[in-house]
């Protein structure tokens, strides 16, 4: 016979047999008052049937015997399983919401710990964790968030990125602009502190309702705002989910974050550096400028409790003046950059604002329809064997991943030797060869959106860094494995 805690982790694991049992306790209270009223009247009857018996010279002795065996064992019974009814009842009951996982960087929710109905400010770090019926959430900061019941969570603030088993079909995530209601499903919903509530559907199927506004079913690749319906463009790298939390984890528990921050105080020290942009506070050095007010979000970057810029729409922008109006004969561009993967002609990384034919050596990097960097200098052209046929260089690989992983890129100008170089994740990944090669010229410039028509980003960017001469391979590939937020797998 199962005890009660093999019952417990059957209620756990079958919400319906929770259900089925909540029901049998009330009718087992129901009828244990009645059984404890007949119990008297059986007895009563029983004397009476003694008496009888005995008149008849009956070998009342034995039946007496019978009668108080029985009695006894079907009391014994009866509260045994009330017993083992209240005992389970009152774990369910006493059991957590939802249990860490994971915590990467944050405060008072270590793994292991239970969450029930308390509000959290999540002010760094990313939270996994796992509800009572398997639902599996990742919580990135800055966030607010409080369960409401093991399938009810209401956000307040941040992003949430939910892979919902069949057990737990129906688990809702509450937002100021409304709620998303799973179907069965990956999904994400993102509340800026400020602004419209997003949910964006990566597998299966979810119900999205907003006040005013008839409950919308939302599909595979679909995403909409909460608040006004509107479809919005589905953002793949905007949320780190659960396959990502581990090599987060192992990276921060290997101390990759300290390598990442030492190798940046070496860059800085570096006399040839032009800027370091990390978004955090006094963000440029070099003879470089902090970055202006613009039109972006600051987000958390690679490691908790570091910031990154998060560009969305059309017109997200963050102004940049670094290096003046110096000419460099070589310049190395690099950063860490998170990217969704989007239909839009380009994405900009970093436009320089007079980028014209007749100002050569004007800066543009950015990533192109085909998924590939692309370095543009009005002035250069490329040797007559270049594979490129749009007239400026380009990277090989694509660099738009269908889940969004944090990616290093970096591009190597060198006029004096007339090569462009590019480098995904410290590995060299195209070169090509010029003819004529300007210096280059950077100054007032934008990251993200640049014209409001085809220019515009959408994804993070992470440490930004304009290097004065041509890194080289090595240095290239030092700078990747210093920084890399995931372990073991991208080494």
């Amino acid at each position: 016979m199962p005890d009660a805690n093999d019952l417990l982790a059957r209620l756990e694991r079958e919400p319906a047999a929770c259900d089925y049992l909540v029901d049998r306790a009330l009718l087992h209270a129901g009828l244990r008052q009645s059984l404890r009223r007949r119990s008297l009247a059986d007895w009563a009857v029983s004397r009476a049937q003694a008496d009888v018996l005995r008149s008849q010279d009956v070998s009342v002795a034995a039946r007496r015997s019978s009668w108080r065996v029985f009695e006894p064992r079907r009391s014994w019974l009866a509260a045994a399983a009330c017993l083992t009814l209240v005992v389970a009842g009152w774990q369910l009951w006493s059991l957590p919401y939802a249990t860490v996982t994971t915590g990467i960087g944050t405060v008072g929710l270590a793994t292991g710990r239970g969450v029930r109905g308390e509000t959290h400010e999540l002010t760094a770090g990313v939270l996994e964790l796992k509800t009572r019926r398997g639902a599996e959430l990742v919580i990135e900061a800055p966030a607010t968030f409080r369960f409401e019941s093991p399938q009810r969570l209401r956000l307040t603030k941040g992003r949430i990125a939910a892979d919902v088993p069949a057990r737990a079909k129906g688990f809702t995530v509450v937002t100021p602009s409304g709620e998303a209601i799973d179907l069965g499903t990956r999904f994400a919903v993102d509340v800026p502190a400020s602004g419209e509530a997003d949910v964006h559907v990566f597998d299966g199927e979810v119900v999205a309702r907003a006040g005013g506004h008839p409950p919308q079913n939302l599909r595979h690749g679909e995403a909409i705002s909460l608040a006004t319906n509107a479809t919005r463009e589905l953002r793949t790298a905007a949320f780190i989910r659960g396959g990502e939390v581990a090599e987060l984890a192992a990276a921060v528990a290997a101390g990759q974050q300290r390598s990442s921050r030492e190798a940046v105080e070496r860059l800085r020290d570096d006399p040839s550096l032009i800027a370091v942009v990390d978004f955090a506070g006094d963000s440029a050095s070099g003879g470089g400028a902090a970055p202006a007010a613009g039109q972006y979000r600051l987000v958390q970057g690679r490691w908790p409790g570091s910031q990154a810029a998060d560009f969305t729409n059309m017109g997200d922008h963050l102004p940049l003046d670094v290096g003046g109006d110096t000419d460099w004969p070589a310049l190395t561009v690099a950063a860490w950059v998170r990217l969704d993967r989007l239909g839009a002609p380009y994405q900009s990384l970093y436009h320089t604002d007079d980028w014209t034919k007749q100002n050569p050596g004007q800066v543009h990097w950015m990533i192109v329809d085909s998924g590939v960097m692309r370095l543009a200098l009005p002035g250069w052209r490329l040797d007559a064997d270049a594979i490129e046929r749009h007239g400026h260089p380009e990277s090989r690989t694509s660099v738009l991943g269908a889940e969004g992983r944090w990616m290093h890129l970096a591009c190597v100008y060198d006029s004096i030797a007339k090569t462009v170089r590019f480098y995904v994740d410290g590995r060299p990944d195209g070169v090509t060869m010029l003819v004529d090669a300007p210096p280059a010229r950077l100054g007032p410039a934008r990251i993200g959106n640049w014209n409001r028509h085809d220019r515009k980003l959408s994804g993070r960017i992470d440490e930004l860094v304009f290097v004065g001469r041509a890194l080289s391979p090595d240095e290239i590939r030092s700078l990747f494995e210093a920084g890399v937020p995931y372990r073991p797998r991208s080494l």
